[in-house]
């Protein structure tokens, strides 16, 4: 008797088929082989027969050459971390794929003469902020803290209030990453009450700069007591404010979210604040405020190993100068409007015999911005076990569990992927 897997096509004859071919100039060659051996394996197992292995290597090629996938992030946190946080606008994707290829990032198309890297990115950031003198992009918001923190404080004195030596995320811990520079942490206070006298006290010869930073993911509350950037502008050494967030201008809708402005406005010397979150813009750190120390910082050989490279620049500036980026749109979402969507998509599975509920939901901005800030919304809500079916099904649709359901809040769904939600839901019902 003849083993059937002595008919199993050889590799060469399979990548010959026409939709393998051309996948293999679109994905890579190695991708395509490595979903042919996969799916010659799975003939010699005798779960298909040999006839059938191109079209299951087929079945098997990714729909692009990375493997990052594209969600819909039902959670309700506007700024999520694990998703990558700030979605792009459609300006800022349009910029981005527009700069891919050869671009004038550093180069003047009308003299022909070397230009400064991103001109037109750090012009768009300094008219947003007409208070700062000057402006600098870096690679993200700890990368422009490392930039001030080696700078100014490199073998000296950095004072700040104990009640602010924040860990966030992964274990990034705020003091390990200051030390990291040279600097010495002079620390202030307690972890609920610092004043003005304790910074006072403390600056001296030694003071690189008093750094302020926005405990942005925790609240402190009951006996506390904080000194204000006002008040420290008055010490005679520069007041560098972390505002994290990433808001340039007072946003109503979160009164106790620090923003650029003001913080310059108030005397900061700089400013540094994170692109990707309430921005709505690519991952990037924001360095505002003084000409001479944002120039200092410019000029520095770290600056080289932080800059950010031209697709951020191009994403950087349509995000600046174009229509309302998809956090700003999530945030000023009409709650009546979220809970007209969450009917129709309920009754929609309803009808379709899922057991789908329409329920009220109350959404984050998440980032480390806002912390306890809740903002009213509208849910699907569905049996738990729907969770994992969601999460890897095409498009992933990942949500948020309470009380034994699936939520899947909808001020984090534009509008137009409601049919998307519905389709991946029916899709999930087996």
């Amino acid at each position: 008797m003849v083993d059937p897997r002595r008919h199993v096509p050889r590799t060469d004859t399979v990548l010959a088929d026409p939709r393998l071919a051309a996948a293999g100039g679109r994905l890579g060659r190695s991708i395509v082989k490595d979903a042919v051996a996969r799916a010659q394996q799975r003939a010699r197992r005798g779960e298909i027969g040999p006839e059938d292995v191109a079209d299951a290597a087929v079945a098997e090629l990714p729909p692009q050459a990375a493997s990052l996938r594209a969600v819909i992030n039902a959670t309700g946190v506007l700024i999520h971390t694990n998703l990558g946080r700030a979605p792009l606008s459609r300006a800022a994707i349009e910029a981005a794929a527009a700069a891919a290829g050869p671009a004038d990032v550093e180069f003047d198309l009308v003299t022909g003469a070397r230009a400064r890297r991103g001109r037109s990115a750090l012009d768009a950031l300094a008219r947003a902020v007409p208070a700062a003198e000057d402006v600098h992009v870096v690679n993200n918001n700890a990368a422009a803290l490392v930039l001030v923190a080696t700078v100014l404080a490199g073998g000296r004195e950095i004072v700040i209030s104990r009640g602010e030596l924040v860990e966030i995320g992964d274990g990034f811990r705020l003091p390990e990453l200051l030390v990291s520079t040279g600097a010495r942490l002079r620390e202030v206070g307690t972890t609920n009450r610092t004043t003005y006298r304790d910074y006072a006290d403390a600056v001296g010869p030694e003071t690189g700069f008093v750094l302020k930073v926005h405990p942005s993911n925790f609240r402190i509350e009951g006996f506390t007591g904080s000194a204000e950037v006002r008040e420290l502008s008055g010490l005679g050494v520069p007041v560098v404010a972390d505002i994290g967030s990433g808001l340039l201008a007072r946003e109503p809708l979160l009164p106790a979210e620090p923003d650029a402005a003001t913080m310059l406005a108030a005397g900061a010397a700089l400013v540094t604040a994170s692109g990707d979150k309430l921005l709505g813009g690519p991952q990037a750190g924001l360095l505002l405020g003084r000409r001479d120390l944002v120039e200092r910082c410019r000029r520095h050989p770290l600056a080289r190993a932080l800059r950010v490279d031209k697709l951020t620049l191009a994403a950087l500036e349509a995000t600046l100068r174009g229509p309302a980026v998809p956090v700003r749109q999530a945030l000023h979402a009409d709650p009546a409007t979220l809970s007209d969507r969450a009917a129709v998509l309920a009754a929609r599975l309803a009808d379709a015999g899922v057991d789908a509920r329409a329920v009220p939901s109350e959404a984050a901005v998440g980032g480390g911005g806002a912390p306890g800030v809740a903002l009213p919304s509208a849910a699907v809500s569905l049996p738990e076990r729907y969770a994992a079916p969601l999460r890897t099904g095409d498009p992933p649709v990942v949500g948020r569990i309470e009380r034994g359901r699936l939520l899947l809040d909808l001020r984090t769904v534009p509008a137009d992927r409601d049919g998307d939600v519905a389709r991946a839901i029916l899709g999930a019902r087996a």
